[in-house]
């Protein structure tokens, strides 16, 4: 059992030392010290409790979503009573009341357009509920009404899409290790280390960068638009400045037909070759490609509309067909604020807007002052603990502590490895840790002494001692892995720091107390053949 062969050892040593290695940087980051720059810089995150940063909450609107269901459900209605039931007469499609319902001009087409809407309400999941309601009122009119296991999933569905969003539009920005997470029905959690300007970052997730290309209604008078007037099938849209518009504060423009953004493909940041000014090129998948081309195409000569976020940002006319799949937003852009744009656009429109409800940024001398107590604790405590080992048990004392220390910096340098982030409580798991490696050594170091005083030899106590004391402590560790794996898989935060840095504790503690020492005690005996040992 106390035999180890060179390649093993040098396995073993090989695992040490490359985690070792990983180490260093983050060891040098922590004393102010420059790391080589033509070296790899494998380094451990600090998360927003350490290394300061923002922290914003924010919360969507339900109603929006209903809002959104009953415009979409709309216009739902009218594709298909067009494809499936051309020949029933309906009146006007009103959405007043938070439902969708139309009159039948005919009674005996009643049931055929009833037919045709009823694929528009299943909502199957699992509990077989639908998401719309349809009935008959009058005699003639359909109602479509919208369930509360509807609009649940809506929300669901409109927060799950919009924290994924977030996240993509953080990540663009290069930041490391944000922290996002969904935080009741309806808001969102958003933590960003060492970001520090929670302006830019409110201004990012603040715009919903929902785009729309849609013609313009030129048959609109002045006069009616500014009495909030429109021919129908058009709506009204503000201009987001005097400029956007050519001069009226407001466009009709056709409410359907145009081309949504959900069919970019790629947004970057550019210059418009005439006058240098900043634009947003955009490139749109093949469906969408095509779809602007025939826009374009079918309406050369005549504006068009770009729309962000409800308000008219650039109304250019077409003078030729663009077929390549590939236009330019322009406005009165600058520079930061067309890369902005060019980042909403590749992440995606947020499907509800977010209105930031609580901010606060937290400064790194906090974060600085508590990685200074952290590491004083741990220093301590090792120091503590060294001389204890080292009075109680002599030269095993000895492997303890260099096993203490080798344990100590290949966390460091898996987590550096791993790209994980250490928070104020990660550092609470670092200093538990070394507690448990501890314990681990004392277990086998009592359990030779034992042997020893029932009479064995040096060189089966200590191979009983190990061999027995490793199953208590491989026991106790598989229970400690699994309730740190439950902390981290369920918990958030805070709790996910402490259960990272607890979950590598226990490996490389277990790695080091029994392997690591376990080879050390092996090559003593090989080389001194000790006839007593002092515990």
């Amino acid at each position: 059992m106390l035999d180890f062969p060179r390649w093993k050892q040098a396995f073993y040593w090989s695992l040490a030392a490359l985690a070792i290695l990983a180490a260093l940087p983050s060891i040098f980051a922590f004393a102010n010290l420059r790391w080589p720059s033509g070296l790899p810089r494998p380094e451990v995150n600090l998360g927003l409790d350490l290394a300061g940063g923002s922290h914003i909450l924010l919360e969507a609107n339900p109603d929006q979503v209903k809002r959104q269901r009953l415009e979409a459900m709309d216009e739902d209605v009218r594709q298909r009573l067009k494809q499936n039931a051309p020949d029933v007469r309906v009146g006007d499609i009103s959405t007043k009341d938070g439902s969708v319902s139309f009159m039948v001009e005919d009674p005996a087409q009643l049931d055929k357009a009833r037919e045709a809407m009823l694929p528009l309400t299943n909502g199957a999941q699992l509990t077989g509920q639908r998401d719309w309601d349809i009935q008959v009122l009058d005699g003639s009119r359909l109602v479509l009404t919208p369930t509360q296991a509807g609009i649940d999933l809506a929300v669901t569905q409109a927060m799950d899409t919009a924290t994924e969003v977030v996240r993509k539009r953080i990540d663009a920005l290069g930041t490391r290790e944000p922290t996002i997470i969904r935080q009741g029905a309806q808001r969102i959690v958003v933590q960003v280390p060492g970001l520090k300007d929670p302006a830019a970052l409110k201004a990012l997730l603040g715009q919903t960068a929902k785009l729309e290309f849609k013609l313009v209604d030129a048959t609109a008078s002045p006069t009616d638009l500014a009495q909030g007037i429109v021919p129908p099938g058009s709506q009204i849209v503000p201009c987001a400045d005097a400029r956007a518009c050519g001069g009226p504060p407001t466009l009709a423009v056709r409410r359907l037909g145009g081309i949504k953004g959900d069919q970019l493909t790629n947004a970057q940041q550019t210059f418009e070759q005439q006058n240098n000014q900043p634009v947003v090129s955009i490139t749109f998948d093949q469906a969408g490609g095509a779809k602007f081309a025939k826009l374009t195409s079918e309406n050369v000569g005549k504006p068009f509309a770009i729309i962000l976020d409800g308000k008219v940002i650039s109304a250019p006319n077409i003078n030729e067909p663009i077929l390549g799949g590939s236009a330019q937003i322009s406005g009165s852009f600058t520079v930061e604020s067309a890369n902005q744009l060019a980042i909403s656009l590749r992440s995606g429109a947020l499907p509800v807007d977010l209105k930031v409800v609580e901010e606060r940024s937290v400064g790194p001398d906090l974060g600085a002052d508590s990685i200074k107590k952290g590491m004083l604790a741990m220093l301590v405590g090792t120091t503590a603990l060294a001389v204890f080992i080292l009075v109680t048990y002599g030269r095993f004392g000895v492997y303890a502590c260099a096993a203490l220390v080798v344990n100590v910096l290949m966390i460091l340098g898996i987590m550096a490895v791993a790209n994980t982030t250490l928070t104020l409580p990660g550092i609470a798991g670092f200093v538990l840790t070394i507690g448990a490696a501890v314990d681990a050594n004392v277990l086998i170091n009592e359990r030779i002494r034992e042997e020893r005083h029932r009479g064995r030899r040096v060189v089966q106590a200590v191979e009983m001692g190990y061999k027995e004391a490793s199953r208590a402590i491989f026991d106790a560790n598989i229970t400690n892995v699994i309730a740190a794996a439950l902390m981290f898989f369920f918990g958030s935060g805070p709790v996910k720091g402490f259960a990272v840095v607890l979950v590598i504790g226990i490996v490389t503690s277990v790695f080091t107390a029994v392997t690591m020492t376990r080879m050390w005690v092996a090559n003593w005996l090989r080389r001194a053949r000790p006839t007593e040992i002092a515990l």
